[in-house]
């Protein structure tokens, strides 16, 4: 296959045909067998030439406003975010390195997070760099502790 083939023939179609040649009914049920597996790495597992990570992106969205559990989509984003590009966890001290690492992921989040949501994403942010948390903090999913304090499961 060709760069862009990811967008070729219904994409959508062969995106649910893969989660369910691997067992799964939803793609939710597909990621929440993978919890803080970055999104790259799904859209690999399920189609390494043929599926890009933000059209799995916009199905997990979709699925979660089906179900009006967007704001736990908010923060599994995150948590794949923090995963891929914190490996290690949050850094002890933020130097120019890291701050950078973390505001990337940061602007990554904001920019995935629904319009709804976006307000509440700005205040978990602002919340993290105010009060940062431990040292190798890894959320290992979309219920962690610190992160369900941050953005509660209130649908807006």
């Amino acid at each position: 296959m060709t760069e862009g083939s990811a967008w070729q023939g219904n994409w959508r179609v062969r995106l649910y045909e893969r989660v369910r040649e691997r067992g799964f009914d939803s793609l939710t049920a597909f990621a929440e067998a993978r919890p803080a597996v970055p999104l790259h790495v799904l859209a690999e597992e399920l189609g390494e030439e043929d599926v890009a990570g933000v059209q799995l992106l916009g199905g997990l969205l979709a699925e979660a406003e089906q179900r009006k559990q967007v704001t736990r989509f908010v923060r599994d984003v995150l948590v794949r975010l923090l995963s891929q590009h914190l490996p290690e966890g949050w850094p002890a001290v933020l130097d120019d390195s890291s701050r950078f690492t973390v505001a990337q992921s940061f602007a990554m989040w904001t920019s995935f997070t629904p319009e709804t949501h976006k307000e509440r994403v700005m205040q978990a942010r602002a919340a993290l760099r105010t009060t940062p948390p431990p040292p190798g903090w890894r959320p290992l999913g979309p219920d962690d502790e610190l992160l369900r304090t941050l953005l509660p499961d209130e649908e807006v």
